[in-house]
């Protein structure tokens, strides 16, 4: 099966820009272009030359790949949960032992 990056860089792109706290206008004004460009990138109507990815990612604080490699917002979710199941035994455990 054919991977589809562009869908994985769309939702990393939004994912990453809402962990930094940037709106689109935002986003917009430190990658120097207009509003409506990164509208249509985040809505799929239009593909970012390689330069804009470029500056996506420094805006970002990220390396251009983290945009493409996978979706982030569930990777995330799925390390929240895989330390989540190791770490709250762990610390009851710890909890009951000293109190």
């Amino acid at each position: 099966m054919k991977k589809n990056y562009y869908n994985d860089f769309i939702t990393n792109l939004k994912f990453y820009r809402a962990k930094k706290g940037f709106s689109q206008i935002t986003l917009a004004g430190v990658c120097n272009c207009s509003n409506s460009t990164i509208g249509c990138i985040e809505a799929g109507k239009v593909q970012p030359s390689f330069d804009m990815i470029l500056r996506l990612a420094e805006a970002l604080e990220i390396h251009p790949a983290d945009l493409f490699l996978r979706n982030s917002s569930s990777s995330v979710g799925e390390m929240k949960n895989r330390l989540r199941k190791k770490l709250i035994p762990q610390i009851e455990e710890f909890i009951d032992k000293e109190l």
